[in-house]
């Protein structure tokens, strides 16, 4: 088999958002490209006795009718919903972004009003989602609750036929809306404010869980939350809550990220504690549960991205094939690593080496590939995307480490709110470490070091620029080079990004705390040569930082190329544009990380 091919990896089927049948006898799952929410939708048995069937196209976020005899599905923002024969119908002409289906015929609505005149010229926040109650029987489609006009992000049902429960944002802009979250039952009263970016409603018995910021700060990663007290029910563990999902009749379920594993937990009602039912090596997403099953999308190092499927306790079977021409490809080792920082502090990451090829092959041009977030992680899982660069770049002949320094998710709060305002500090010195180890263990190249990164991931690949003369190559993907312009443009506002970089330039006149940690401040100290890529339209990390870090560049007379995708926010959606990362990528570092003959060494 040759090499792969750029669109081997943007052309991949990945399945996601499986759903089991309350009564535990389907699987529903989509199937998409990467950077796409519309797909295929797909059925399939839960014992795996037929194969996968195509129920419809174009779809987003399926769920199941109560009676298990069809699933709601999303069409260009319209409900649809489709029988197990396959017989489509539209349900409502109404603008729907998300539903939920109650028992007799009823189902819950998320979705904008009539939109008000607006001033053109007045800066207002986006209508808001409200809640309304649709009548399958008459068609007939009413507003919900007296929630206001405040902006509905999510709905759960109570399996029991109790209350419905809303978390709502004052407006529908994360800024300030994940920052005052409310939670509602509908014909009851309003729960206690709930912690920022609450997530997950999910309902045990008559009291309500949430996922939400470990308290009081917006750094430190999620904790599972009792929306009636407060409670941590995940305070004091050294793992990480990223999903949590509601049984209807036991206890809830939830998936931990555990150093570079996954785990299945059940909350034990004596303890109010998450207790391990199942571990999986690498990662799992989307998990469901019905009817005693539970279906999610796991990977690992050596398989891709599939729908499993089997009992609370496992074990997992797997149900589908999504990429069976990337499972029959000879990989490199993906090598599982455990170190100490400089304090002591226990580390893990990754390391990805060319096909055919061990350690004792080395030394090897070394790419370093750090994570976005920070609150994010590298799992054990199959490392193959249009932004998983590690079996791209090592099909090319590189071997690739991949970090997960302090500030990344999966060893607990402590470890995760260390980065508080210290953004490139000891995370910084983390990756250090871990390249100084692979140099020293003749895996890494001294003199063909490269690194790069996505967001946060493109932060510390600037950094790596702006304060090491380490590295031969850098790209800089909508990474950030000024925190205080973040506190200024960012979507997420000026709170979360001051608490990253450690100040919003508000507290007075500077130098101010993120001034200290912005790669922009030691632009003049750059050698490094930096490949900057951004989406024209992002507004999570506005292109604004590049377009900063490029002019430095540009002004010191920096080598370095500077490219702009049209039309793209802070994830590439486009295929074309997809394709052009990874061929440029790894092209930048074909270029510097090569061995070039001396003249032209000298020259640099």
């Amino acid at each position: 088999m040759g090499k792969l091919s750029a669109e081997d990896v943007v052309d991949r089927i990945l399945p996601r958002e499986p759903r089991v049948s309350p009564d535990g006898r389907w699987v529903g799952y989509l199937t998409t490209t990467r950077g796409r929410t519309a797909g295929d939708l797909w059925l399939v048995p839960a014992d795996g006795g037929a194969p996968p069937r195509k129920l419809a196209a174009s779809a987003e976020a399926p769920r199941w009718a109560p009676d298990s005899g069809s699933v709601f599905y999303l069409a260009a923002r319209r409900l649809h919903r489709i029988g197990l024969t396959g017989a489509a119908e539209r349900v409502t002409d109404r603008e729907v972004t998300a539903c939920v289906s109650l028992p007799g015929d009823l189902v819950v609505l998320v979705g904008p009003g009539e939109e008000p005149p607006r001033d053109p010229y007045l800066r207002a926040p986006e209508p808001p989602d409200l809640l309304w109650l649709l009548d399958l029987a008459t068609g007939d489609v009413r507003p919900h609750g007296d929630l206001g006009d405040r902006h509905v992000v999510e709905v759960a049902a109570h399996p029991g036929g109790g209350p419905l429960a809303v978390l709502t944002w004052p407006v529908a802009d994360p800024d300030p809306g994940m920052l005052e979250p409310r939670l509602h039952l509908v014909g009851g009263r309003d729960l206690p404010a709930p912690a920022v970016e609450a997530a997950a409603l999910t309902w045990w018995g008559d009291r309500l869980l949430y996922l939400g910021v470990t308290p009081p700060g917006l750094v430190g990663g999620y904790a599972i939350l009792d929306a009636e007290d407060g409670a941590n029910l995940t305070e004091g563990m050294d793992v990480c809550p990223v999903e949590l999902v509601q049984v209807d009749d036991g206890p809830p379920l939830a998936l931990f990220a555990e150093g570079l594993d996954t785990t299945i937990r059940r909350l034990d009602p004596a303890t109010r504690r998450f207790v391990e039912l199942a571990h999986a090596p690498g990662s799992l997403d989307f998990l469901s549960h019905g009817g005693g099953v539970v279906a999610v999308v796991a990977s690992t190092a050596t398989e891709p991205d599939d729908v499993h499927v089997g009992p609370l306790a496992g074990p997992l079977t797997r149900l589908t094939d999504s990429s069976p021409e990337l499972r029959a490809r000879t990989w490199g080792p993906q090598e599982r690593l455990a170190y100490r920082a400089d304090d002591g502090l226990e580390l893990d990451g990754l390391l990805v080496l060319p096909p055919g090829t061990t350690r004792r092959d080395g030394p090897f041009p070394l790419v370093t590939l750090a994570h976005g977030g920070p609150y994010d992680r590298y799992a054990d899982r199959f490392m193959v995307g249009w932004f998983r660069l590690a079996r791209w770049l090592a099909d090319d002949g590189f071997a690739a480490f991949l970090p997960n320094p302090r500030g990344s998710q999966g060893h607990g709060h402590a470890f995760a709110v260390s980065v508080a305002g210290e953004v490139g500090g000891a995370e910084w010195t983390d990756i250090l470490t871990g390249i100084d180890l692979l140099i020293d263990a003749g895996v890494a190249d001294p003199d063909r070091l490269g690194i790069g990164g996505g967001s946060h991931g493109g932060f510390l690949a600037a950094w790596a620029a702006a304060r090491s003369d380490r590295f031969a190559a850098a790209y800089v993907n909508a990474g950030i080079s000024d925190w205080g312009m973040m506190a200024a443009t960012g979507e997420q506002g000026a709170l979360f990004e001051g608490a990253l970089g450690g100040s919003t330039g508000w507290e007075g006149p500077g130098p101010h705390r993120h001034d200290r940690n912005s790669p922009i401040s030691y632009a003049a100290d750059i050698r490094t040569p930096i490949l900057l890529l951004h989406g024209a339209d992002d507004t999570n990390v506005p292109l604004a930082q590049a377009e900063f870090l490029h002019r430095a560049l540009r002004h010191f007379g920096v080598e370095h190329e500077f490219a702009v995708y049209p039309g793209e926010n802070h994830s590439l959606r486009g295929r074309e544009h997809q394709l052009d990362f990874l061929h440029r990528t790894r092209e930048w570092f074909t270029r510097w990380l090569t061995p070039r003959d001396q003249s032209t060494v000298d020259a640099k």
